[in-house]
């Protein structure tokens, strides 16, 4: 259902010019019930003016008198012809001038890390086309050997929410197609929150991976241990018996 405009200002002046019920009000304006009770009471916007919805052809007179004849009855916001084809336009979502730069990192982001999404789903988190998409893919973009991949909510070019949501999009579409998915593939396709939760799972680091079967052949320690009982103080500057030295002595006398 429509809302009017200045939903809170236009509760105001429903409270204080009629005797429509909380209930209608609160149904029209998009508020709940207990807030316009507090508006009522002057416990919630103390300070707000009332916006007439009747002299801003939101609402009509007799809608509303017909309104406070009958509880039950809910206020229809007017028709407006000029409203007609203001629909949400379908496509690229707008994208400012000031970040417009970083689409491309995110691109690469995305198609680096998050590959099973499709090139629609791309272009609507990011705003971009289809072709831009295409290039990096396939690494032919101009300016592809200075691209760096960076997350797009990072940048600020859509919502965490909004990645989350095509992500679990993508994934049950591979899950309905009966894809077989990786390890790593699975964690891709969790959400944040599903990923927060998740208990860490121990990983060998890359920069030692491979090595965890590799075994020293002997202790360095006690290589030197040998060393030290194979060359001792004697054997090194070669020095002669006790028992030589004596004999040697009696002789000369």
């Amino acid at each position: 259902m429509a809302k009017p405009l200045m939903a809170k200002a236009t509760a105001v002046w429903l409270v204080d010019n009629t005797t429509l019920s909380f209930k209608q009000i609160a149904d029209f304006c998009g508020l709940h019930e207990l807030e316009i009770q507090g508006i009522a009471d002057g416990d919630v916007a103390s300070g707000v003016k009332g916006f007439d919805p009747v002299a801003n052809n939101q609402l009509t007179q007799a809608e509303i008198e017909k309104a406070e004849k009958d509880p039950l009855h809910r206020l229809q916001l007017k028709f407006n012809p000029a409203a007609i084809g203001e629909e949400k336009r379908r496509g690229p979502r707008y994208t400012p001038l000031s970040k417009r730069q970083d689409r491309p990192n995110a691109i690469l982001w995305l198609v680096k890390f998050h590959p099973e999404l499709v090139d629609s789903q791309i272009a609507k988190l990011v705003g971009t086309t289809k072709p831009t998409i295409q290039t990096i893919r396939e690494r032919t973009h101009w300016n592809i050997s200075n691209m760096q991949p960076i997350d797009p909510v990072a940048l600020g070019l859509c919502k965490q929410s909004e990645l989350d949501a095509a992500v679990q999009k993508a994934a049950a579409k591979r899950a309905k197609e009966g894809e077989a998915l990786s390890d790593d593939e699975r964690r891709k396709l969790l959400s944040t929150e599903q990923s927060l939760e998740a208990s860490a799972e121990p990983r060998m680091p890359t920069a030692i991976e491979g090595l965890e079967t590799f075994s020293l052949s002997g202790d360095p320690r006690d290589e030197d241990d040998e060393r030290e009982q194979k060359y001792d103080a004697d054997s090194f500057f070669n020095l002669p018996d006790s028992d030589d030295d004596e004999d040697e002595d009696d002789d000369r006398r």
